[in-house]
């Protein structure tokens, strides 16, 4: 690709992410990873547990500094400008650390203040993602008192304050009960013909339910970029992508 061709690509993108590194000690956990992904559009990020989905999304986010790369989101730099980049990002941790004491309502307006909302914009700002996830019946309760299922929407709905252009979503379904799932997985769709989704997910129904796309991860490294929508069986097809990645393992050991 040409540079001209490039930077057209860059500019269209919600997230471009090139050579990227990250290290811990002496352990690599992102090598030399560069990908982008569309404006509104929903991509996962699929691979076993410690394959360096988690820490990926926190380079993303500007909640950890990489060794070398970079990364642009919504056009901004992370590295040159991480408030404004986070102004852009809305973000759901993984186990989605809460403050359990505190009643819905308090949380969501606290977490408007932080992204700088004041008055009514704020009051309207958490009435929108109140209504957006479904959290009226539990307004007014502590988020310690509430559902694993409702706790998560408590996240996504502080992950959506601010109208943010993307939203990076770490093992959004993580620990929930089966109908909670389609209920998480629902409301992710619909989400993600709002906003551009980066999620991670370790479990291949998962993301072919939800993804348009899967990049897959493993030992820190991009190992395949598929395309989901194209695909007959979009499940098979990563079950098949898993499989040739464990026999590599296996023949390499």
């Amino acid at each position: 690709m040409s540079s001209r061709a490039a930077a057209d690509s860059a500019a269209a993108s919600a997230v471009v992410v090139r050579d990227l590194v990250k290290r811990f000690g002496s352990v690599t956990a992102v090598d030399g990873v560069s990908f982008s992904v569309a404006e509104s559009s929903v991509t996962a990020l699929l691979g076993p547990n410690g394959a360096g989905k988690t820490t990926l999304i926190r380079v993303l986010t500007g909640y950890l500094l990489p060794d070398s790369g970079s990364v642009r989101v919504a056009g901004v730099d992370v590295l040159a400008d991480p408030l404004e980049a986070r102004r852009r990002i809305g973000y759901l941790p993984e186990n989605n650390p809460l403050p359990l004491e505190l009643p819905v309502d308090d949380f969501l307006r606290f977490a408007a203040g932080a992204r700088g909302l004041r008055g009514a914009a704020a009051r309207d700002a958490v009435h929108r993602v109140v209504e957006r996830v479904g959290l009226a019946e539990v307004w007014r309760k502590p988020i310690g008192a509430c559902s694993k299922g409702y706790r998560q929407r408590v996240g996504l709905a502080q992950a959506l304050l601010g109208e943010p252009e993307l939203l990076f979503l770490d093992e959004p379904t993580n620990g929930l009960d089966p109908l909670q799932v389609v209920e998480m997985r629902k409301l992710v769709r619909e989400l993600g013909s709002e906003h551009t989704v980066l999620l991670t997910s370790h479990v291949l129904p998962e993301v072919a339910a939800l993804a348009e796309r899967a990049l897959l991860v493993h030992r820190g490294r991009l190992v395949a970029d598929q395309d989901l929508v194209a695909a007959e069986d979009a499940e098979a097809t990563l079950e098949g992508l898993f499989l040739d990645l464990m026999r590599e393992e296996v023949a390499a050991s």
